[in-house]
């Protein structure tokens, strides 16, 4: 298997006394010294394409894209529409408590100036950089901009004051889809209440031909002012009063949501709270839950260590380092996560971002 021993694939990094933007080509350029020798050739509509003018015009692109490629043999290219990629990130290590230590503060003046770039006229945020604003990314980036540093009426334009505004116009954060419930319930100690939908660890017991096996198909962070104060922000009623058996399968409606469930899905999804998840947390059904983690966190070393700790994308990425995080916060398995962070990091001309996947060209 070939390796480039860790060396950084995307992150483009930013000076320590100041954030300033580094444009990946005009850095390979300048350092290469690169000047374009072969001439530009042009055809005109209904010329005929020679053989000269295809190689020449051939040869003048792979001379440029030469000049390109970074010093372990790769070439770097952006891929991070998607809004709902940083803040897991950015929520994971101010749990564990390596915000300041893996993001210094250069690097969260721009991934604020990211957050604020792509806010939506309406306040909110959507699922990419083009959407309509949902619930599950308002809330996800209003969350991170708090944890950046900025206060509850902060940020560029009253950023957190217009987020915070949709987010109570469309129902406040128990609207949010079922995926918003575990990332929240996940990260930030039940910042949104018991809402999420489980699925119990031992469901990895179950042979790989059934449906219900997690294959095909929580760890609470400590409460903190700042979680406490989000649940003061963020919902419509006070945090204590909440009836959340009610409220766990409401989802906002905002335009290209779904908002149906199927009557199957909720006998499940109630079934699983009500009756399955109280069993499995007493003995003698809690010692197959202890079987079932040792089993779930036996395919995840196995995934990093097949991907080299960088794995199958940035979702999985920020779950495995947390699995491996809360396993052992002083092993070699979460180290080695760490050090594979820094790839996943991209600066462009609207801040720093988290890449979807790692884009390159080998």
């Amino acid at each position: 298997m070939m390796t480039n021993n860790f060396i950084s694939m995307s992150v483009m990094y930013v000076g320590p006394r100041a954030c300033r933007l580094i444009n990946f080509k005009g850095k390979f350029l300048k350092e290469k010294r690169f000047k374009q020798t072969i001439r530009q050739v042009k055809v005109e509509n209904e010329e005929e394409i020679t053989y000269e003018t295809a190689t020449t015009a051939m040869r003048r692109a792979a001379h440029f894209f030469s000049a390109l490629q970074a010093s372990d043999g790769h070439w770097s290219a952006e891929n991070a529409g998607p809004l709902f990629l940083l803040p897991p990130l950015v929520m994971y290590q101010y749990i564990t408590g390596h915000l300041e230590t893996v993001f210094p503060e250069e690097y969260s003046k721009e991934m604020l100036r990211f957050t604020y770039y792509h806010q939506n006229e309406d306040g909110g945020w959507g699922l990419h950089v083009e959407a309509h604003s949902n619930m599950h990314c308002t809330l996800l980036n209003y969350i991170c901009m708090r944890i950046l540093g900025e206060g509850p009426d902060g940020g560029q334009d009253n950023a957190c004051s217009r987020g915070r505004k949709w987010i109570l116009d469309h129902g406040g954060a128990v609207s949010k889809p079922t995926w918003g419930n575990a990332w929240l319930s996940l990260y930030l100690a039940y910042l949104i209440g018991q809402d999420a939908n489980q699925c119990p660890q031992s469901f990895w017991l179950l042979p790989s031909f059934l449906p219900l096996q997690p294959a095909k198909m929580w760890f609470v962070a400590p409460i903190t002012h700042l979680i406490l104060q989000l649940r003061e922000e963020l919902h419509t009623q006070p945090y204590n009063e909440i009836n959340w058996k009610k409220v766990r399968h409401l989802c906002a409606k905002v335009r290209g949501s779904l908002q149906s469930h199927l009557l199957i899905q909720d006998l499940v999804w109630d079934s699983i709270y009500i009756f399955t998840e109280p069993f499995l947390t007493r003995w003698p059904f809690n010692k197959l839950r202890k079987k079932a983690l040792e089993i779930t966190m036996k395919h995840i070393h196995y995934e990093d260590e097949n991907s080299r700790y960088i794995n199958i994308a940035c979702v999985e990425k920020v779950l495995c380092m947390l699995a491996c995080g809360v396993e052992n916060p002083y092993g070699d398995y979460f180290k080695k996560h760490l050090a594979r962070l820094p790839d996943y990091i991209w600066i462009g001309e609207d801040g720093i971002k988290m890449q979807d996947r790692l884009t390159k060209l080998d």
